[in-house]
């Protein structure tokens, strides 16, 4: 087994597009090595690294903050456990708050849906006449569950 990889061979291993690879590369979050051809070689713990800021995107981190992270990994070996540990230890209220966030979601989506009345007056998700555009951007009703005031 080789401990170099082509770029389609990391893509294919690790679902994530050769386009994002390169981008990734060009954020500094991930590194290559340069064959004689000029054809990127990504060492086979790259592998991690990728699954990491894969799951850290899902779990709602920016990749300026997921760039932070793997700053904090060791760039001569591959991360241990220990290393993964001390890095997600922080994240479960950010996933605690992710949970609450899709409840929600989920409550507003099945409340509407099965009252069947899907009353523009009442319903959280729509906003008649954009009244909450004075409360500021965004979804106002929904991020705060009332108008801020």
């Amino acid at each position: 087994m080789s401990a170099l990889l082509t770029i389609g061979e990391v893509s294919r291993r690790s679902g994530v597009a050769t386009s994002a690879l390169r981008f990734y590369e060009e954020r500094g979050m991930i590194i290559s090595e340069r064959a004689g051809s000029g054809h990127r070689r990504y060492p086979r713990p790259v592998l991690r690294r990728i699954a990491f800021i894969v799951f850290a995107q899902r779990i709602g981190l920016s990749l300026d903050e997921i760039g932070s992270e793997l700053d904090k990994l060791p760039p001569d070996r591959a991360p241990t456990k220990r290393d993964w540990s001390r890095l997600s230890s922080s994240w479960s209220a950010r996933i605690d708050e992710r949970i609450a966030e899709l409840e929600r979601l989920k409550l507003g989506l099945t409340g509407c849906i099965g009252c069947g009345c899907l009353s523009l007056d009442r319903c959280k998700l729509s906003n008649p006449e954009d009244r909450a555009a004075r409360f500021g951007p965004g979804p106002r009703y929904w991020i705060d569950d009332r108008p801020l005031g």
